[in-house]
């Protein structure tokens, strides 16, 4: 991948309180899907807005392409596809109307190119707008942001409202325009999307970044969460000395707790307090976050 699709330096923007976002050093590189991750209130959206001018950072600054995204707002929109966390349009046109009007502000687009987009998703173009469903105005939504196939996409939860299969549809659009050259900024809360589609992750949290780098890298190392009922009292404090064990939660004969890398050290432990119920399942995104966040504050 060559040259950076998106670049901030220092940027920030403060809401009091520890809301915004302090100091934020991103790369992306052209031809990337970069999965940007957090909780909510962690400066997602604020970041996203920084990107395209739509509020102004208090210091620092952010690129796309090389443009200026408060000098040149008006090439870094041209230049892309943006689908907001909420998208709402005028109630009372209909979804043809909409796209009709989108497209003529792009300057013109393939009809034939957003004519197979609309039919993939499955999407009725003569209802009006304030009568679709959340799923149905998220497709509207999709499709304004993909019809001119810009170089940069920015999808803040693009499948959010969607059924499983739209989901999966709208995934194969975001594979599918990163492999015409496009580079997807993607914002999502869903773990098995991310690691299915995205090259690298950023996790972002208090408007600051935690951790950014390759997606198996990042949460690939995930682990399991172990939990266990024993025949036996548990010692928390014994789990919690693990090296590879974090998130402790003893109770009597209960335990829960995640374990990353080699479970080898933490069941012998476990074999100690004579388990007679065992589940091992992989963590919630927002597990993965808490054990992310707790590295990164014993740094």
């Amino acid at each position: 991948m060559a040259g950076e699709a998106v670049r901030t330096e220092q940027l920030t923007k403060s809401y009091g309180e520890q809301r915004g976002v302090f100091d934020l050093d991103l790369e992306v590189c052209q031809g990337e899907i970069f999965g940007f991750l957090g909780p909510n209130g962690a400066g997602k959206t604020t970041t996203i807005r920084l990107l395209l001018d739509l509020i102004r950072p208090l210091s620092g600054r952010a690129e796309v392409f090389g443009h200026d995204c408060r000098k040149e707002a008006t090439e870094v929109h041209r230049l892309t596809g943006y689908l907001p966390g909420e998208f709402a349009l005028d109630a009372r046109l209909s979804g043809r109307q909409l796209l009709t009007y989108l497209g003529n502000l792009r300057g013109g687009i393939d009809r034939g190119y957003t004519e197979g987009i609309v039919r993939r998703l499955e999407l009725d173009l003569d209802r009006p707008f304030g009568q679709y469903s959340r799923g149905n105005k998220q497709k509207v939504g999709l499709v304004q942001a993909f019809m001119h196939r810009p170089p940069l996409l920015i999808l803040d939860e693009p499948t959010s409202g969607l059924d499983p299969l739209n989901q999966e549809t709208v995934l194969d659009l975001v594979r599918e325009a990163r492999a015409a050259g496009a580079t997807v900024f993607f914002s999502s809360h869903m773990l098995a999307e991310v690691e299915a589609t995205c090259d690298r992750v950023a996790f972002i949290r208090d408007g600051r970044l935690v951790r950014v780098g390759p997606v198996h890298d990042v949460v690939g190392a995930k682990g399991h969460r172990i939990e266990a009922e024993c025949a036996l009292p548990v010692d928390g404090a014994a789990f919690g000395a693990l090296s590879r064990v974090s998130q402790v939660e003893a109770n009597g004969t209960s335990v829960r707790f995640l374990v990353q890398g080699d479970m080898r050290e933490a069941l012998a432990l476990l074999a100690r307090f004579e388990p007679v119920e065992l589940e091992s399942r992989e963590p919630s995104l927002a597990e993965v976050f808490v054990g992310l966040y707790e590295s990164h504050e014993g740094n």
